[in-house]
């Protein structure tokens, strides 16, 4: 964030009245927004001359990106975390990134259970918000020029905090820019909660880096949204598929949405109908696209792309960014042939944070990054997904790690087997279905989530489809046939 910072800065300074952020407390100009972010800086700088690395409460309001220009005026580098996370999920983050600085409300950080001998500074903070600082800030050079760390279901069981450079930011928002068309008058909306790499990037660094105005709503709701679209002349925005088809069916949807010049959508499974459906309904453009937190946003198609193109394919990569598709030998496959989807670009990652550090990616002898998912790359350099490598599924673009569920299912007593596999969903993209055999025991959807609720397991990873079966589907050998499972599933679900 220390560019951008310095940009704002220098930027308040000629047009201070500028409308910086929209949001639920009201309107924002760039000389409050950056006296605010100056008044912390202060506060840090007072307390300690070291650039801190600050673990941001990052909700959908000025106070999110008051704090993380007040921590790159510093020259630190801001992780985003959710006001919603949970106690344990802030141990994570604790651990992985080994914060100096929490910047949170009083009862956010007693919620995450911040520990005031690791902790042990007050200093001030800005609109409700206090800065918990450490005696002493470790070295900034350890995250080898990251700027923004956010943490990301990815598709194990363990949450994955993904640094990220500036730079990479900037060219995937330059990027977005150039396809849209953005100008620096245009408001942007920052609907998708910003404790997410991509979000940050797209609905909070894009609108500041572009001198634009970032629209917020605190919490999504579809009709809160379309309001602030059309109240705000709202000119681009990003969703994940349920979004932005919940957008098309809200109340006041028949109305064309006529300020919004595009929406881009990307994070989960899409269905061609319903995306044309609604994408008719809203008076938009839907740009379609493939990305992943580390590697951002880094396919898009174009306006004026046919709508078979835009909708049912996952864009051209960005320029400068590089998809291929390899066989089991790592070798490049001809146009039109599927395999496993590789990519090198300007926006890859630095690494996980691991104890304070990036670990390194894994990434192939010439420098791609295996994305785990299979793609197939037409003679027009479109790409297509054509689904995941790992067992994952994904709902309303939450990634659920169908090994993570099984595990917690299995440790019910009374369940033998245990599948978890997708359901199709035109909302949701796909939904969790689990077939299940018992030792006799009675088992209901209700008493199987009463029980993952008993256990802490997270509720968006709850199957919401559940059939006890005489005996899982079996492939030739006797091992788990997942094919023959998810037509089962589907059949059961009423959807075969």
């Amino acid at each position: 964030m220390r560019i951008l910072a310095s940009e704002m800065r220098a930027r308040a300074r000629v047009s201070p009245d500028l409308v910086a952020v929209i949001d639920q407390y009201g309107e924002h100009s760039l000389g409050v927004l950056m006296a605010a972010a100056e008044a912390m800086a202060g506060a840090l700088a007072w307390h300690t001359s070291s650039a801190p690395t600050a673990i941001v409460a990052a909700d959908n309001s000025w106070r999110t990106l008051a704090s993380a220009i007040a921590v790159g005026l510093r020259g630190g580098v801001v992780a985003v975390l959710s006001p919603h996370a949970t106690a344990g999920e802030f141990a994570l983050a604790l651990a992985d990134i080994e914060p100096d600085v929490v910047i949170a409300d009083q009862s956010i950080a007693e919620r995450w259970g911040v520990d005031a001998e690791d902790f042990p500074h007050l200093l001030p903070g800005c609109a409700g918000r206090d800065i918990l600082a450490a005696s002493q800030f470790g070295s900034i050079d350890r995250w080898r020029d990251g700027a923004v760390i956010a943490m990301t279901s990815g598709s194990t069981g363990r949450p994955k905090c993904v640094v990220q450079t500036e730079e990479a930011l900037r060219y995937a928002a330059q990027s977005t820019i150039d396809v849209v068309g953005l100008r620096p008058e245009d408001a942007i909306g920052a609907f998708v909660p910003l404790s997410s790499v991509a979000a940050a990037c797209f609905g909070m660094y894009l609108p500041a880096y572009l001198g634009g105005t970032m629209v917020c709503v605190e919490r999504w709701t579809p009709t809160v949204a379309l309001h602030a679209i059309r109240d705000h002349q709202v000119a681009w925005t990003m969703l994940v598929p349920t979004m932005a088809l919940q957008l098309s069916v809200a109340e006041g949807s028949e109305q064309p949405l006529t300020s919004l010049r595009a929406m881009t959508v990307g994070g989960g499974p899409m269905n061609v109908r319903a995306l044309q459906e609604a994408e008719e309904k809203l008076g938009t453009v839907f740009l379609r696209v493939f990305g992943m937190s580390e590697c951002l946003g880094h396919t898009t198609p174009a306006l004026d792309d046919p709508p078979e193109t835009r909708l049912g394919r996952d864009g051209r990569p960005f320029p400068g960014t590089i998809v291929r598709a390899v066989d089991s030998a790592g070798t490049s496959l001809p146009p039109g042939q599927i395999g496993d989807a590789q990519v090198r670009g300007p926006s890859m990652f630095l690494g996980y944070a691991r104890d304070g550090v990036p670990q390194l990616p894994e990434l192939t002898a010439d420098g791609f990054l295996p994305t785990g998912d299979l793609v197939e790359i037409g003679e027009d350099g479109f790409i297509q997904v054509m689904g995941r490598q790992k067992q994952i599924i994904i709902r309303g673009g939450r990634n659920i790690d169908i090994n993570e569920v099984e595990s917690a299912i299995a440790h019910i007593p009374g369940i033998v087997q245990v599948c978890v596999v997708p359901v199709p969903d035109d909302l949701l993209g796909e939904r969790a279905a689990a077939l299940i055999v018992t030792g006799g025991a009675e088992m209901t959807l209700q008493s199987v989530t009463e029980r993952l609720d008993h256990a802490g397991f997270p509720k968006f990873k709850w199957p919401e489809y559940l059939f006890t079966v005489d005996d899982l589907p079996q492939n030739r050998v006797g091992k788990l046939s997942r094919p023959d499972a998810v037509q089962l599933a589907r059949e059961l679900a009423g959807q075969a």
